[in-house]
């Protein structure tokens, strides 16, 4: 990662960021958060984090008009409920959200928001213990960048999302093809599981139009 890379730059002096990105396996992945659950929401919110916002208007635009009564909604990697808490406040009724998280510290705080039905400590990296077919949508935000998750991940999301359901997810700009994201949802999209719908750029803050990558797939 370079030091002029648009996460860099989000990370900026924050030893956790830092610490994050550079992880490279499930423990110490799981160290980083659990030593930052207390001071998250506030570091984010002081980068001006902008992921959790524009990936819950996206899962509303895509719910539309359709009825909103028990629409079920995973958060993958919810860590303190950023996500869950913007959908709340976008919809507020007949919405259904689990949440997971490598990180038991950060659903502590999650559960705090009362915003969520369940909450499950989950490695992404892994096989993730759903049943198929379970929910209309899976929203991805804040996981999908450096560390040790990775595109396999992908696949896992489109078997837990009902037919004609859809995966929502931020990934770093800078990993999208040369970690193998991209490559991941084409293998999706030939195999017919899945259909790309976007993969748009997105900025990581509020201030910057560039830097992340948002994708929405269909399943088939």
């Amino acid at each position: 990662m370079s030091q002029t890379s648009d996460s860099a730059r989000l990370a900026g002096e924050n030893k956790y960021w830092q610490r994050a990105y550079a992880s490279s396996n499930v423990s110490e992945s799981r160290d980083v958060y659990d030593q930052w659950a207390m001071e998250y929401d506030q570091d984010v919110s002081g980068a001006d984090y902008a992921a959790p916002e524009l990936a819950a208007q996206t899962v509303v635009k895509l719910l539309g008009d359709a009825d909103k009564d028990d629409i079920k909604i995973l958060d993958a990697g919810c860590g303190t409920g950023l996500v869950g808490l913007r959908l709340r406040d976008l919809q507020p009724k007949g919405l259904v959200i689990d949440g997971l998280d490598l990180s038991q510290k950060m659903l502590d705080i999650a559960r705090n928001t009362d915003v969520y039905r369940d909450l499950h400590v989950a490695d992404l990296s892994q096989r993730i213990a759903l049943q198929d077919d379970s929910y209309d949508i899976v929203v991805c935000v804040g996981t999908l960048t450096h560390g040790h998750v990775g595109p396999s991940v992908f696949p896992e999301f489109v078997r837990i999302a009902k037919k004609g359901g859809f995966v929502v997810a931020t990934i770093l700009d800078e990993i999208w093809e040369s970690k193998g994201y991209k490559g991941e949802v084409e293998r999706l999209g030939d195999a017919g599981r899945s259909k790309l719908v976007s993969d748009d750029v997105i900025g990581l803050t509020r201030a910057t139009t560039t830097g992340g990558r948002r994708v929405v797939l269909r399943k088939l």
